[in-house]
């Protein structure tokens, strides 16, 4: 894989969401963003804990059967597991819990404290460049330079981006796109990733509504495999599954600007791609008008999934973006939300053939699925539209096709 372009030098920002820079007392960044309307005062407290270093950048050990790169980062096994609200990490700071966010929020975004990736961005171990990762040898080894961000949602202990009104989750959609623009600026980084793990099923540590984003010293092997997809079929890849699945009966959701499906060859029980109407490359990209929609249409997914089953259900969000140098005519921004929850009471696990040989069989068929998955749609939206806050639910969104609209409305007027 050879290095071309890296990606472009500007962003929109949206100016009616304030955003703040801070630095915590180890030395890690911390950005603000706010609600557009917000009731927080711009004075945001110092972090005054006393913090000791922070951990050695991790380091990188390559799978010579695949070439895949390992970050063994040891100081991850020291992280907080399942805490009580009491001593939440991520709420806003109190005399009693001198957490990671000094003030009061709407969104905040700080690098992690434990990494997998960084802090260094760059030293005499670190990848040369992406022809140098790629070359196959025994016990090879670099500095797992890179950044890892954490995405709080709000100040709320226990939550997620479903349960976000659809303003703040506007506003955790901007903070994506413009740390994703500055992370893919930063030395070293080759991809942005950002994500959100929602559930115990999943593996997730903390309750507090949050997400990560994680800049990558590498192209990862999906996306190393996305590529080589893109060279074997042609540049028109995205756009054409794009117009197969509008055509076909597994689309759940469609607006201006964001069409999401259960793709063909749906590996979970459940999986939903979108994908925005036009070629993006990634979240920083995107027009206010189609983060406003997305606002909208995302919350609306997300919360049909959480209807699925009597209880919440656990899931991975992925946003899926283009590399910083390679590929960014051809690959398409694209979230893949999947869940392991094969009913309300049974897991899908990765057992031997998927596991062991990343042999996938499915458990529901996809068009089964997407049936099961509108179904969902329509019945969180007739519960949001009954509930005294409807006003701010999707509901008070009308229809796909004016949600940027009804966003911008409730905003901006």
């Amino acid at each position: 894989m050879t290095d071309t372009a890296a990606a472009p030098a500007t962003f929109l920002t949206d100016a009616t969401i304030a955003r703040q820079a801070h630095t915590l007392a180890d030395g890690r960044d911390l950005f603000y963003f706010d609600d557009p309307g917000t009731s927080l005062s711009l004075d945001r407290a110092p972090d005054q804990r006393d913090l000791g270093p922070r951990p050695a950048t991790a380091r990188m050990r390559q799978d010579v059967l695949t070439g895949d790169w390992v970050s063994i980062a040891e100081a991850r096994q020291n992280r907080v597991f399942l805490p009580p609200a009491s001593q939440d990490p991520l709420a806003p700071s109190t005399p009693g819990n001198p957490s990671e966010v000094p003030s009061n929020y709407d969104v905040a975004v700080f690098e992690n404290k434990t990494p997998s990736f960084g802090p260094l961005l760059t030293d005499e171990n670190a990848p040369a460049n992406l022809a140098e990762l790629d070359k196959i040898g025994l016990e090879r080894t670099r500095t797992s330079v890179g950044r890892c961000e954490v995405v709080c949602f709000s100040p709320d202990n226990e939550g997620s981006f479903a349960t976000q009104t659809v303003v703040r989750a506007r506003t955790v959609i901007e903070a994506w796109a413009e740390r994703t623009h500055a992370l893919a600026g930063m030395p070293g980084i080759e991809q942005v990733f950002p994500f959100e793990n929602k559930g115990e099923a999943i593996g997730v540590t903390l309750r507090h509504p949050h997400g990560q984003i994680y800049a990558y010293p590498y192209v990862t092997p999906r996306t190393q495999r996305v590529l080589a997809s893109v060279a074997a079929y042609g540049p028109t890849l995205f756009a054409d599954i794009l117009a197969s699945e509008l055509a076909g009966p597994r689309v759940v959701l469609r607006g201006e600007h964001w069409t999401a499906f259960v793709p063909f060859a749906a590996r979970w029980p459940v999986e939903v791609h979108m994908l925005p109407n036009r070629q993006l490359p990634d979240l920083a990209a995107t027009t206010l008008a189609e983060r406003d929609e997305l606002a909208v249409l995302y919350r609306r997914l997300l919360r049909g999934i959480d209807a699925l089953y009597p209880e919440p259900t656990p899931y991975i969000a992925a946003w899926h973006q283009a590399p910083v140098r390679v590929g960014r005519a051809d690959i398409r921004l694209m979230l893949q939300v999947t869940s392991p929850q094969r009913s309300a009471d049974k897991l899908k696990f990765l057992a031997g053939s998927e596991a062991a040989m990343g042999a996938w069989i499915g458990d529901v068929a996809p068009e089964q699925a997407a049936d099961a998955i509108r179904a969902a749609i329509a019945r969180a939206q007739e519960a949001d539209a009954a509930s005294p806050a409807a006003r701010t639910s999707d509901a008070a969104e009308a229809t796909d096709d004016s949600a940027s609209d009804e966003l911008d409305a409730e905003t901006r007027r």
